[in-house]
C-alpha cells in the first residue's frame, strides 16, 4: 500500500539508519532535507550547512534522490518568533515541540505528500505507533497510537507530543523499535559507520556554540534589574534581563551564604524573585494548571467529563509521575492537574505532557505551577 516514502535526512545517524532500513525493504525512498535556520554564528560557521553535505553524501551512497526545502521564513514566523515573544514577556518556550508541530510534522507532511508524491513520511525519531515501525498494521479506520521507543533514554515521544494525529498515521518509525546502541552498531555494519561518529546535536539548535544569554541578547534588549530575595523582601544582587532566567535555575549572586534559585519573575516591575537553597519549599509543588491541550487521542474520560489518572512529566529526563487531571472549563481548554508526588521547578511555559504506560497521549502548556507545598499545609 505504502510504496513511496518521502524520508527526513537531517545529516545524522539516526535518519540515515532509517533510510538505508527503508531502501533495504525495497521502498521507494526520497530524501528530504528540511533547511529551517539559516544564519552563520559568532564563528562564521553554520552547522546546517555540514548537514546538508553529510545528507547529500548519505543519498548518493544509498542511492537515492535528495530535496532540500526551505522551512526558513516558516520558522522564524512558527518557532522562532514564538520562541522570542515568550522569553520577553518571561516565560520559558520549548522549541522543540513547537518544531515538531509546525515544521516537520505539519508543514514538511503535506509537502512531501502533496509536492512529492508521498504515500507516508518517515523521521529517525526514537518513537513508535501502533502500525508499526513500516505501517504494516495500517488501518484507515483505526485510531493512531504515539507509543514510547523502546529506547527509554532515548525515547522522544515527550516532543512530539503535539502532533497531529492525521501525520502520525502516515508516519514511518523504523528505529523506534531500536537501541540507540543498536543503530549505532548496524551504521558501521551497513558502511555508514562515519555517521555513528558524529556528535550528536545538543540543546537548541540555532544558539550554536554560544552561551544561551550571549544568544538571547542579540534579539532582546537587556533591562537590568532586582534580585529580591522572596522571604525576606530584600534586594540581594542585580539580573541583567529577565529573559536570561528560568524556574529554578541557580542565580549567580555573589557573596551568599548559600546559593539563590529562580522563583518567580515579575516582567512589569523587573523584578526576579529568588530563594536560598536547592530544595526551598517554595518551588516545590503538587498542582499545576495547563492550557490549550493537543491531544493525539483525547482520553475517554476528559471526553466524559470525568476525573482521568494518568502520568506526567514536564522535563523529557525526568520519571513519569502519577496524576489525575480534569477539565476546568467546558471547552476542554484548561485543565487541572494534581500530582501524586510533588515536583521542583514546574515552568510555565513549558508543557506538562501525559502518558498511560507506553502511550503519549498529548500535551498542554503551562500557566502556571499551583501553590507550594508549604502554602497547602
Amino acid at each position: 500500500m505504502f510504496k513511496r516514502i518521502v524520508v527526513g535526512v537531517s545529516g545524522g545517524v539516526d535518519s540515515a539508519v532509517s533510510a538505508y532500513l527503508l531502501k533495504s525493504k525495497g521502498y521507494n525512498v526520497c530524501g528530504a532535507f528540511m533547511k529551517n535556520w539559516d544564519l552563520i554564528d559568532e564563528s562564521g560557521h553554520c552547522s546546517g550547512e555540514q548537514d546538508w553535505l553529510d545528507a547529500q553524501k548519505l543519498c548518493r551512497q544509498l542511492r537515492i534522490p535528495l530535496k532540500q526545502i526551505n522551512f526558513v521564513k516558516d520558522y522564524w514566523l512558527e518557532v522562532f518568533g514564538s520562541f522570542l515573544q515568550d522569553y520577553n514577556t518571561g516565560i520559558t518556550p520549548n522549541p522543540d515541540i513547537l518544531c515538531n508541530r509546525h515544521i516537520k510534522f505539519n508543514l514538511f507532511y503535506k509537502y512531501a505528500c502533496e509536492k512529492m508524491g508521498a504515500d507516508a513520511i518517515a523521521t529517525g525519531h526514537y518513537v513508535r505507533s501502533n502500525f508499526g515501525p513500516y505501517l504494516e498494521n495500517f488501518n484507515d479506520s483505526a485510531r493512531v497510537h504515539l507509543l514510547a521507543g523502546v529506547d527509554a533514554i532515548k525515547d522522544q515521544t515527550f516532543f512530539l507530543s503535539q502532533i497531529d494525529a492525521k501525520a502520525l498515521r502516515r508516519t514511518m518509525f523504523p528505529i523506534g523499535g531500536m537501541t540507540k546502541a543498536e543503530v549505532k552498531r548496524l551504521a558501521h555494519e551497513v558502511g555508514l559507520g562515519w555517521f555513528a561518529k558524529k556528535k550528536e546535536s545538543m540543546g537548541i539548535c540555532f544558539v550554536g556554540k554560544r552561551t544561551f544569554q550571549d544568544f538571547i541578547a542579540e534579539y532582546i534588549e537587556s533591562k537590568p534589574g532586582d534580585f529580591v530575595d522572596f522571604d525576606t523582601g530584600k534586594t540581594v544582587g542585580k539580573h541583567r534581563g529577565v529573559h536570561n532566567w528560568t524556574v529554578g535555575q541557580k542565580a549567580k549572586i555573589g557573596g551568599c551564604l548559600q546559593p539563590y534559585y529562580i522563583f518567580q519573575k515579575d516582567v512589569d516591575s523587573n523584578v526576579i524573585y529568588v530563594v536560598s537553597g536547592l530544595d526551598h519549599p517554595l518551588l516545590v509543588t503538587d498542582m499545576v494548571y495547563v492550557e490549550n491541550p493537543v491531544w493525539i487521542n483525547k482520553p475517554s474520560d476528559l471526553m466524559d467529563r470525568k476525573l482521568w489518572r494518568c502520568h506526567f512529566r514536564f522535563q523529557h529526563t525526568k520519571p513519569l509521575v502519577p496524576c489525575s487531571a480534569v477539565e476546568t472549563d467546558t471547552k476542554g481548554d484548561k485543565l487541572f492537574v494534581k500530582l501524586d508526588e510533588p515536583l521542583r521547578a514546574i515552568t510555565p511555559g513549558q508543557y506538562a505532557v501525559f502518558y498511560s504506560q507506553d502511550e503519549c497521549f498529548g500535551s498542554a502548556r503551562i500557566i502556571k505551577p499551583g501553590p507550594s507545598i508549604i502554602y497547602q499545609r
